[in-house]
């Protein structure tokens, strides 16, 4: 169990550099996408099924629609 928490936060850490490092604002989306439903997975393993929920609709799934509407706005707006 340890062996998957330790590969788990691994994963985790990955993807939220991965995420920063993006210079693709959609790319940048995705790897925090990703990061969310990692950490969801991580909080079920850790026996917090509440909480894994909760980080999978809202930390994965709201926020990257949030934050797919606003890069679709920019870019809406820099074509002006």
């Amino acid at each position: 169990m340890l062996i998957i928490q330790g590969v788990l936060v691994i994963l985790v850490l990955a993807a939220a550099i991965a995420a920063v490092e993006m210079k693709d604002p959609l790319a940048a989306v995705i790897c925090f996408s990703i990061m969310g439903s990692l950490l969801a997975v991580v909080y079920a393993v850790l026996r917090a099924p509440d909480v894994a929920i909760a980080e999978a609709a809202i930390g994965a799934g709201l926020l990257t629609a949030f934050f797919m509407v606003t890069i679709n706005k920019i870019q809406q707006n820099l074509k002006r």
